[in-house]
């Protein structure tokens, strides 16, 4: 029934309406002859991935960092000052994020995780949170609190298909905005990544190469109940000691609704980072807050 009245609603619509072209704008949605798109096969796309993940051992970057959050849920987006910042990372799931204030560059925050576990120091709030990368308390108030080193990590590095995984492949189509009045449809290429854990299978990643270059321009990355819990944009790729890598990364978590956008600054690939690279104390008097226990939901994502 619930069906039939939407058909119905939707009926009414267009039986009232149909000449009321104050109410509709029609633009057209065309494909641009002019671009000549590029082929692939599936093998040759797991190729790319599997292999530049390989290549991938470690990174070490200076970053500008662009944070947004809001959306539909709160009504409102709030854009904060681009701050300078810098990323380590190691395989197979070592991180570390800095944040500096703007002008006195002093820490804004700074995060590390081994992939299971994370500690957060804030500064200028004078705390220390540490945690599960697994379990979320979710703050409306401070979306931002919600983050998690993981999250950057997984977007960041586009990992393996591994023997836990099965891909598939499916021509899919973009819409490319060039202004208000003209958009054309560009055809793509979609990686599904399933993966199976005992007896349970779900999509676990989609990774979308444009077909104009074959690079992985977007990743979206689900949980086990079939979220999307993260869409990662990938643009202006550059060679970093014979590594093509974007140079601008942006995450957005459309649960919490926040944005952050990484532009990279400087940028080296497999320089050796030891252990005390990714280690982080409590700093003297800091207030420590343990996020795993309080109650808390178990989220999933693109990590093992």
């Amino acid at each position: 029934m619930a069906v039939i009245s939407k058909f119905r609603a939707g009926f009414l619509l267009l039986a009232v309406f149909p000449l009321s072209g104050c109410l509709f704008h029609t633009h057209r949605v065309e494909q641009n002859p002019t671009i000549a798109l590029k082929a692939a096969t599936k093998p040759e796309l797991l190729n790319y991935i599997n292999s530049q993940a390989g290549k991938i051992q470690s990174m070490q970057a200076t970053v500008d960092i662009d944070t947004s959050v809001g959306g539909a849920k709160k009504g409102k987006v709030t854009e904060y000052q681009q701050i300078r910042g810098y990323v380590l990372a190691r395989k197979p799931t070592m991180l570390r994020m800095i944040g500096l204030l703007p002008i006195i560059r002093n820490t804004a925050f700074d995060m590390v995780s081994d992939g299971q576990e994370f500690k957060v120091s804030i500064p200028p709030k004078n705390r220390f949170v540490v945690g599960r990368n697994d379990l979320v308390t979710p703050n409306p108030q401070q979306p931002l609190e919600n983050l998690r080193p993981q999250v950057i990590y997984d977007a960041l590095l586009l990992r393996e298909i591994d023997q836990d995984e099965k891909a598939f492949l499916e021509n899919g189509t973009e819409t490319v905005t060039l202004d208000k009045n003209h958009r054309y449809e560009q055809a793509d290429y979609v990686i599904d990544v399933i993966r199976t854990r005992g007896e349970d299978t779900w999509l676990s990643r989609k990774i979308v190469f444009s077909r104009l270059d074959l690079l992985p321009n977007r990743q979206l990355i689900y949980d086990e109940n079939g979220t999307l819990v993260t869409d990662a944009h990938y643009s202006d790729y550059k060679d970093y000691n014979a590594v093509l890598f974007p140079s601008r990364i942006e995450i957005w978590r459309p649960e919490e609704e926040y944005r952050i956008t990484l532009t990279m600054v400087k940028l080296t690939m497999n320089l050796a980072l030891g252990n005390e690279k990714f280690a982080l104390q409590q700093p003297p008097g800091a207030q420590v807050i343990h996020l795993d226990q309080n109650p808390a939901t178990t989220h999933g994502g693109g990590s093992h």
